[in-house]
């Protein structure tokens, strides 16, 4: 990051593109103001959405997991905001995630910048759920070093693959099922939905016990993602943060402008 990047009275526009969404915000002051959601298709790349500081905002950071959404949203940003910086988050900006992976290079941006902003949060041991488009359950130790976790089809997925993969199986909107219906699915629907929330409530138990038995020791319980709610009745989770990847970018900007800065004092 160059000189002018390190400037805090600077509104920095930061931006989480996933498989189905966009997540922006406004980095200042060591938070995330101004969030909001919204789908792919939605976003006409007006940081205005973001208010005052989005329209004034003169670099956008960005992380991305759907490389030819980043592409399109890049496009319509430069293209409403001629004048906004766009800066990548692994590209122009790096990601300090210290790690036990055997390959990390096919670690997703959003689940490094989920631990990163986890571990900040809540300086111990973490398991990390990011409940969306696919289900992820990541684990941080006490260290904060990133060791891995799990991947699983989200809730949209499942409940599309029930339906494309069969002849008989209806189209269902992501719902969760009805508490006083009980456990027994009482239509093919209500046994669909509770079929998918089990799969998920069950390989977030799974996923977390294992990783305790490893570690030896109970890991905190974060939480992001718009499926996360699901996981409410269930006392999963200790803490939710929905802008949880853009604290992680945030972060990042952080500690790129200060090192920058440290360099320039070096020279």
């Amino acid at each position: 990051m160059t000189n002018e990047h390190t400037d805090s009275t600077l509104p920095i526009a930061v931006a989480a593109i996933g498989n189905t969404r966009i997540r922006l915000g406004i980095w200042s002051g060591g938070e995330v103001l101004d969030p909001i959601s919204l789908d792919h298709a939605a976003f006409d790349g007006s940081l205005s959405v973001l208010g005052s500081a989005g329209a004034q905002a003169g670099i956008c950071v960005i992380a991305a997991v759907d490389k030819s959404a980043e592409t399109a949203i890049v496009k319509a940003i430069t293209a409403k905001n001629p004048s906004t910086d766009i800066m990548r988050i692994g590209v122009d900006i790096p990601i300090p995630l210290q790690h036990n992976l055997d390959d990390a290079s096919t670690l997703g941006h959003d689940r490094a910048l989920n631990a990163i902003a986890a571990y900040h949060r809540s300086e111990q041991a973490c398991a990390i759920l990011d409940i969306g488009t696919a289900v992820t359950v990541d684990f941080v130790d006490g260290e904060g070093t990133f060791q891995g976790g799990m991947i699983a089809p989200g809730v949209r997925m499942m409940l599309d693959s029930l339906c494309k993969s069969t002849d008989a199986l209806p189209a269902l909107q992501a719902a969760l099922p009805d508490p006083a219906r009980g456990p027994y699915g009482k239509d093919t629907a209500h046994a669909m939905q509770l079929g998918v929330h089990t799969a998920v409530t069950g390989l977030v138990r799974t996923a977390v016990e294992k990783f305790a038995d490893v570690y030896d020791a109970w890991p905190q319980i974060i939480a992001t993602g718009g499926g996360a709610g699901m996981l409410e009745s269930e006392g999963l989770i200790e803490h939710f943060v929905p802008d949880l990847q853009l604290l992680g970018i945030g972060l990042c900007i952080d500690k790129a402008a200060a090192a920058a800065a440290a360099g320039d004092d070096e020279e």
